[in-house]
Formats: structure tokens, C-alpha cells, sequence
């Protein structure tokens, strides 16, 4: 998509693989998901409502996970994160957890769930 294309362009030079390597999976994990730019950011919609989404914050990458059912579901697995209400951070792009994050969006796209 062309505003996502765009905020990569955008991001720091070292922020740029992790990122794409973030979209990547989000695109192969939400099938069925509408990938648009909502708050100036790239996120994935199911039926109009957004459930997950990311960001290149200056302090770290957060990745915004809008549903609470999941988020409860891998409470165990989130414990030991840099987490948010429904923001999970990471303060480099070595510290992405991507199969933790594989997880997550799985389970997401598994079935419609209520959004915080």
C-alpha cells in the first residue's frame, strides 16, 4: 500500500529491515485483514475495526495489540515485555520477539474478538 510504502521510507535507516520484516508478517498472519494507514501509522483491519497495528516510536517499536482476549490469552508469554495497556515495545530492532509476535497475530486472525 502506498501510505505504508511511505512510512517506511521514513522510518531510521536501522529501523528499516525490522520494520519491513514486521509488515511481512502481518501481511502473511492477517489473511482476510485490510492493510491501511490509521493514526499515522500502518495497521490491519478486520471489518472496518482495527486489531493490530505498529509504529517507529523514538524511544522504541511498538506494536499495538487491540485485542484484549489475546492479549489475556498470552499473558504468561507478554510477562517478562515492555508492555503497555494494549502496546507492546521494543526498544531495538534486535529485540523484536517475532515468533512471539507470530503468535499473537495467529491467534488474532484466528477469530473476530472484541477491540479495547
Amino acid at each position: 500500500m502506498e501510505g505504508e510504502g511511505g512510512y517506511l521510507a521514513e522510518v531510521p535507516d536501522e529501523r528499516k529491515e525490522a520494520l519491513a520484516r514486521l509488515r511481512e508478517l502481518c501481511r502473511a498472519e492477517l489473511r482476510g485483514f485490510t492493510e491501511v494507514m490509521a493514526y499515522g501509522m500502518p495497521a490491519y483491519e478486520r471489518d472496518g475495526i482495527g486489531e493490530i497495528s505498529f509504529a517507529s516510536q523514538k524511544q522504541y517499536i511498538s506494536v499495538y495489540l487491540l485485542r484484549s482476549d489475546v492479549r489475556e490469552a498470552f499473558a504468561e508469554r507478554l510477562a517478562g515485555h515492555d508492555m503497555g495497556k494494549g502496546c507492546l515495545r521494543f526498544r531495538t530492532p534486535e529485540k523484536i520477539g517475532f515468533v512471539l509476535l507470530r503468535g499473537l497475530l495467529r491467534a488474532t486472525a484466528a477469530r473476530p474478538g472484541k477491540v479495547c
